[in-house]
């Protein structure tokens, strides 16, 4: 029965740096005789940080990835800081000033957007207001001027039938 060599959790670590950072002259198969292990080990440590890179969820999103509300948050947190304290933050949340100040102005910008479409729903209902009663002017304008024609016809009619002078 084979006796199976166990290595320690910080020499596979070292042994995967080695290899992820080794030239291009160099094989994997290179690395693995001169740290005197088997290649077949090698590889399969490498297959399983790999796949522990695939399953580990990112700890810190790129500033371009932060949904609204995040951002939104870094801007509440980061309104009364400067100098150093403002560099610190960013650092630890790997952000940079000038990516603030830009989600700050997208931030007013659509204010002024949400500003501007109101504005332009009220004056769309202004419009179709002032355009009802338009309507609603020429229709009564066409019944005064209909009404003052039948008392014209009105009095012509008396006058023709009754006798009487225009």
């Amino acid at each position: 029965m084979k006796k199976y060599k166990r290595y320690s959790v910080g020499f596979r670590e070292q042994a995967l740096v080695k290899v992820y950072n080794r030239g291009n002259d160099q094989s994997v198969q290179s690395v693995a005789n001169e740290l005197n292990i088997h290649l077949t080990t090698l590889k399969a440590w490498m297959k399983q940080k790999e796949q522990d890179v695939k399953l580990a969820p990112l700890k810190s999103k790129r500033p371009e990835d932060w949904s609204s509300e995040e951002r939104f948050t870094a801007l509440q947190k980061t309104y009364n800081l400067i100098g150093e304290d403002l560099n610190a933050w960013c650092r630890e949340r790997g952000v940079f000033i000038h990516q603030l100040e830009q989600w700050k102005a997208d931030f007013c910008r659509q204010d002024d957007l949400v500003d501007k479409r109101e504005e332009a729903r009220v004056l769309r209902i202004l419009k179709e207001e002032v355009q009802s009663l338009e309507r609603n002017l020429l229709r009564k304008d066409k019944a005064l001027a209909e009404a003052a024609a039948l008392l014209v016809l009105q009095k012509k009619f008396r006058a023709l039938l009754g006798g009487e002078v225009e």
